[in-house]
């Protein structure tokens, strides 16, 4: 692997205001390369698609590259499967509503605690629309985990959706999801996976997840927002029928996407797999090939400062982390100081160059099954250009604030 932080850094404008950005899984900062496709998709035009010119064929051309690339990324079978949104939990919702339509009273729908409230609200406000069950799986609050059997024993022969997160937003937590998606498929469930923070740590193949849905948010993975992707195989979306404008492309996936979609927004997510593509410089072939390089060699630089970060955590007597997995998980930590307000914490972790995110980061069900309620904790999240240095930064100025 030939992984160089500091190559990838000097590639991202905004870390030159010297702080430390460990908010990642807020969203990501942006390299010079989608901050150009974005820009150059503005400056050369784009007219809508579906013109006899130049600039509407561009668009179209934009789409198709979109759609490619996040196949590429996730591991999709066929672009064709792709749908783009505005958001995850735009899209989510959108799902919801066509996968709901047949549901009736006595079916079941199976969520987790362990969920971004986006991959949970969306399937409960519909199946108590349809009187449908709501069943949810208990994280374990001592080890943050989920435990596989807690979703797998919930799902029964009227079961029709499972919605489990690939990786809490809140805690890092990876469940087992194959075991998970193996038991829906058992009984003729689908399954919809929230990958937002599962794909930015980690070299996806939707097949080997058994994912019949997966969601990802472009801003997550160094892309724009607005740019946020639902990937199936194509045969998922063949029987779905979403409401939609009479005029509309009645095609899959096209008839998922309301509205014009963002053309320069979907140029910048094309940039930003191209450019997660090309992370590791031994990489080459094709993009598939390079993103598995590339996407392995960023699963080890960060596994390499999460120790760093989670031992140095342990060994602060005044932090408390919240729900700290023993397992797989992302380099993500949620902790707080005994009797400091989360948004106090990390105004003061500001003053030192430090951004964190506070609060309960819509992670709604987990906070409150923590205990701790809705005010949340602070929350540290690396990305692939976090360097040791912002992470000695972070617990150097912890150990100010606890000592």
């Amino acid at each position: 692997m030939a992984f160089d932080v500091e190559k990838v850094r000097a590639q991202y404008p905004a870390l030159a205001d010297g702080r430390a950005w460990l908010d990642g899984a807020a969203g990501t900062q942006v390299p010079q390369p989608v901050i150009d496709a974005v820009t150059d998709a503005y400056r050369v035009g784009m007219s809508n698609v579906g013109g006899p010119h130049e600039s509407s064929r561009r668009a179209g051309g934009i789409v198709a590259e979109a759609r490619a690339a996040v196949a590429d990324l996730v591991g999709a079978p066929d672009p064709a499967g792709v749908v783009f949104g505005p958001s995850m939990t735009a899209l989510t919702y959108r799902f919801a509503a066509v996968l709901a339509d047949g549901w009736r009273p006595g079916d079941e729908v199976v969520v987790t605690q362990l969920d971004h409230d986006a991959n949970v609200r969306p399937w409960v406000q519909h199946a108590q629309r349809a009187g449908a069950t709501v069943r949810m799986a208990e994280l374990d609050p001592a080890t943050g985990e989920l435990p596989a059997q807690r979703v797998t024993d919930l799902i029964g022969e009227r079961t029709k959706l499972v919605a489990t997160t690939a990786a809490s937003n809140l805690l890092g937590t990876i469940p087992d999801l194959r075991t998970i998606t193996d038991r829906a498929r058992e009984v003729g469930a689908l399954s919809y996976v929230d990958g937002v923070q599962h794909c930015p740590h980690a070299h996806v193949q939707l097949a080997e997840l058994g994912a019949d849905f997966y969601a990802t948010s472009a801003y997550k993975w160094a892309g724009p927002h607005l740019a946020a992707v639902v990937a199936a195989d194509p045969w998922a979306l063949e029987n779905l029928h979403p409401d939609k404008l009479k005029p509309s492309p009645d095609t899959s996936p096209d008839r998922f996407e309301l509205g014009t979609n963002p053309f320069a927004a979907m140029a910048g997510a094309v940039a930003a797999v191209e450019h997660l593509a090309g992370l590791d410089s031994d990489a080459d072939g094709s993009r598939a090939d390079r993103l598995a390089v590339s996407r392995r060699a960023v699963v080890a630089h960060e596994e390499a400062l999460a120790r760093t970060l989670f031992e140095g955590l342990a060994e602060l007597d005044g932090v408390e982390r919240y729900g700290a997995p023993t397992g797989q998980c992302t380099p993500t930590a949620f902790f707080g100081l005994p009797g400091a307000e989360p948004r106090a914490v990390a105004e003061r972790l500001s003053e030192r160059g430090l951004n964190v995110s506070h609060g309960h980061s819509y992670a709604w069900e987990a906070v409150h099954a923590l205990g701790i309620g809705p005010q949340g904790g602070v929350r540290a999240s690396l990305s692939h250009y976090t360097n040791e240095s912002d992470v000695r930064r972070l617990l150097e100025a912890l150990a100010d604030l606890t000592g």
